[in-house]
């Protein structure tokens, strides 16, 4: 049972799936992991190859390049350990098989290395992941609106996140912030995003570095009357972001969003309660003022 439940499962997703790998940056990438594999294995066409095998067989794979495919297999299911989503851990291994890519070819033939490098480069450079474009309750700052929006109530909590659309980090934690933000997404407690690699100056004022090095994308802030509490990843010292994987568990645990929920619940059903408004002296009735008359009167008898 505990087999079948999985399977199940992929199956009743598989047409989403299926559109999903459809798309041109994953149909691409596919082709390019898979490159080697394809030109060593093509009739016709691997019969032309150089080869190290003692029997000569140039369609088949030689010691070495059997040694690298096996170590490429162990990088990915180490890094895999720590990818939280599915868009992650393909992220891997389209990676580290386009390196492993680009040593067996340059070992294979030098022409051979410079075309699929060429190929990879072009490929970096006009085909970029598809954004998550599922539902959300997310505002988007610009730099002209995210100090204003920040310190517009001071009983509102924000989360927000500081991302870049080029970082694979951000791009994978869209779905898992998304999915955060829808539920516990309340009068009390909102959540937002800014783009820090379109606004560099956001980036310099909440000390978030855009840099591919520093590890800081992406970056949660949590926010009370524009003040910053705390955010994750932490930053040392020396100016460098302290490891920290952006789990939905990770994120509810450390930011204590189920309590913070419920307090921001309340604080909005009083936000919501109608207050009744004290009446001028000119508006009031005559019979409240014969009332207030006797209560005078006796107050200066006394």
């Amino acid at each position: 049972m505990a087999l079948l439940t999985p399977l199940f499962a992929f199956l009743y997703h598989l047409p989403r799936v299926y559109r999903w790998l459809l798309k041109p940056y994953y149909v691409a990438s596919v082709l390019l992991s898979v490159a080697f594999l394809l030109v060593r294995k093509t009739p016709g066409l691997c019969e032309h190859l150089a080869s190290q095998r003692e029997d000569g067989n140039s369609c088949d794979f030689d010691w070495r390049e059997v040694e690298i495919l096996m170590f490429l297999s162990a990088i990915v299911m180490m890094k895999n350990r720590r990818a939280i989503t599915v868009e992650q851990h393909l992220g891997n291994i389209f990676l580290f098989s386009k390196v492993a890519n680009v040593i067996l070819f340059f070992r294979l033939d030098i022409r051979l290395g410079l075309l699929y490098l060429t190929l990879c480069i072009v490929f970096l450079m006009t085909c970029k992941p598809p954004m998550y474009m599922g539902p959300e309750y997310i505002k988007y700052f610009s730099d002209k609106t995210i100090d204003e929006e920040l310190q517009r109530d001071s009983r509102v909590t924000w989360i927000v996140e500081f991302f870049a659309n080029w970082s694979p980090e951000c791009q994978s934690f869209a779905s898992v912030y998304a999915d955060l933000s829808l539920k516990y997404n309340c009068a009390g407690l909102k959540f937002g995003k800014v783009d820090v690699g379109r606004y560099g100056e956001v980036s310099k004022k909440y000390k978030v570095s855009t840099s591919p090095l520093s590890k800081q994308l992406p970056s949660l802030v949590l926010f009370q009357d524009g003040r910053e509490l705390m955010r994750r990843p932490q930053i040392d010292k020396k100016g460098r972001a302290v490891s920290w994987t952006f789990t939905e568990e990770n994120i509810i645990r450390e930011f204590n969003l189920n309590e913070l929920y419920q307090k921001s619940k309340k604080l909005s059903k009083k936000k919501d309660e109608p207050s009744i408004p004290a009446l001028p002296e000119e508006d009031m009735t005559e019979a409240q003022a014969e009332e207030a008359e006797p209560d005078t009167e006796t107050k200066k008898d006394k």
